[in-house]
Formats: structure tokens, C-alpha cells, sequence
């Protein structure tokens, strides 16, 4: 089960920021997102991985830590309202600019 989580965190973070690394907006909300997902699992992660046991203290020997997975469900909640923002972002300035690069300058109009 770990390795299996390693290896997903692994190539969610790989792919993120080769994405991240690309010159038009829409592959850097992708790799943004991609990202957010990454550390989501990393936090769910932290909390130790048990099956079957319950968040309450008390009740078996073993329990399952609570608070990495509030923090999960608030770094979703944030995670959806940065990428709402950044598409709303994203999307103004290719209508304003007419084109999606990120720096603003299409590098094939240089050329002709």
C-alpha cells in the first residue's frame, strides 16, 4: 500500500510540474491541479495509513489520526476555488491577448 501511494505521488508530482514547465495556460492549470492532488494524498498519507479503524480515540487500539483529513477536505475546497480562479484568469487574458501563452507573446508571429 505504500509503495503503491509513493509511486502515485511520484508521478502526480512528475507529471504537475512537467506541465507546469509549458508555455500555454491551459497545461499550467493542469499542472497546478495535478499538484493540489499530489499534496492532498501526501497529507492523507501523513495520517498514517490504517484500514478499518475509526477517528474516534478509545473506542479500538488502533485509530486513525483525524486531522490530515480535515486538512485534506479544506485543500480541496481551497484547490477548487485557486483552479476556478486561475481558469477565470486564464481565460480573460487569452480573450484580451488572443492567444493562451503564458508570458503573452505568440513565438510563431515573431517568425513571419
Amino acid at each position: 500500500m505504500e509503495l503503491l501511494y509513493a509511486i502515485t505521488l511520484g508521478v502526480l508530482t512528475t507529471c504537475g510540474v512537467y506541465l507546469l514547465l509549458r508555455a500555454r495556460t491551459f497545461t499550467v492549470i493542469l499542472g497546478l491541479t495535478l499538484l493540489s492532488h499530489a499534496v492532498n494524498l501526501y497529507l492523507f498519507a501523513s495520517g498514517r495509513l490504517v484500514a478499518g479503524a475509526p477517528a474516534i480515540v478509545g473506542l479500538t487500539e488502533r485509530s486513525a489520526d483525524p486531522l490530515p483529513q480535515a486538512l485534506v477536505l479544506t485543500a480541496i475546497v481551497i484547490g477548487f476555488a485557486m483552479t476556478a480562479f486561475v481558469v477565470v484568469l486564464a481565460l480573460k487574458a487569452a480573450v484580451e491577448l488572443r492567444n493562451d501563452h503564458v508570458d503573452g507573446e505568440n513565438p510563431d508571429e515573431d517568425r513571419a
